[in-house]
C-alpha cells in the first residue's frame, strides 16, 4: 500500500474564526435593510407615566411628546381608568434615505385600577409641553383627619 499525499487544506482555527466574525459583520451591518417597514415604522408602545399621591390627589403623569391633544382619549368605566392615544407619523419627505427608525408610532393604550377612595366624578386631566396630567381626587372620607389632642 502505496501512501498519498493529502489535498485538501489543513485545518485553521483563525480562518474559521475570521469566517465566523464576517458572517456576523454581514449580519448586522444588512440588518437595517432588511427590517419590515411597518415593524420599525409603527410599533405597538406604551408610554412612560409616574403615579404620585399627597393627601388630597392622586397624579398621573403621561409622557405623550409628538401626540396632538386630539389625538388623547381619557375614560373611566368602573373603576378602570383608560388613557388612549394615538402618535401619527410625520409625513417622509421621498428625498430623504432613512437609516435609523427608534421612535414609535402608532396607537397606545393604558388602563389602570382606580382605589376605592378614588371621586371618579371629580377626575380632571390637563395636556402641555407633552405630558398628560390626570388628577384623581380623594373622597372625604378617604382624606387623613388632623385631630387635636390637648393637654390636661
Amino acid at each position: 500500500m502505496a501512501l498519498i499525499k493529502w489535498q485538501g487544506k489543513e485545518w485553521d482555527p483563525f480562518r474559521e474564526l475570521m469566517d465566523l466574525q464576517r458572517d456576523i459583520d454581514n449580519l448586522f451591518n444588512a440588518s437595517w435593510e432588511r427590517l419590515p417597514a411597518r415593524l420599525s415604522q409603527e410599533a405597538t408602545w406604551l408610554p412612560s407615566l409616574d403615579v404620585a399621591e399627597d393627601k388630597d390627589n392622586i397624579v398621573i403623569k403621561v409622557d405623550l411628546p409628538g401626540v396632538k391633544q386630539s389625538d388623547i382619549d381619557v375614560s373611566v368605566s368602573g373603576d378602570i381608568l383608560t388613557i388612549k392615544g394615538e402618535r401619527k407619523q410625520e409625513q417622509e419627505i421621498k428625498e430623504k434615505k432613512l437609516h435609523r427608525i427608534e421612535r414609535f408610532y402608532g396607537s397606545f393604550s393604558r388602563s389602570l385600577s382606580l382605589p376605592d377612595f378614588v371621586d371618579s366624578s371629580k377626575i380632571s386631566a390637563v395636556y402641555k409641553d407633552g405630558v398628560l396630567e390626570v388628577t384623581l381626587p380623594k373622597t372625604e372620607k378617604a382624606k387623613p383627619k388632623q385631630i387635636k389632642v390637648e393637654v390636661k
